[in-house]
């Protein structure tokens, strides 16, 4: 097995750990996952081609629709309010 995908393999088991916390504990390994998810799919393609590439991609943006949907309404200066599991 190449390093890229077990790379890949450690990050989808670390992601479905992720998903198993409470809301709250979620938001730090989330955001590490998030930014250390695009530096993989790059690497993977790299690799093994960009059809494994645009699958990772495609999934990746399967999982993390609503934190990227938040990220990108901020950086648009758009209202985007928190789920209530966060408000305080």
């Amino acid at each position: 097995m190449s390093a890229p995908l077990l790379f890949g393999c450690l990050w989808v088991l670390a992601s479905a750990v992720t998903a198993m916390l409470p809301m709250r504990q979620q938001m730090l390994p989330g955001i590490t996952l998030l930014v250390a998810a695009p530096v993989l799919l790059v690497w993977i393609g790299w690799v093994h081609g960009w059809l494994w590439l645009a699958l990772g991609l495609f999934a990746f943006l399967s999982m993390f629709r609503n934190p990227l949907r938040y990220f990108l309404r901020r950086a648009l200066g758009r209202p985007a309010p928190l789920p209530k599991e966060l408000e305080k």
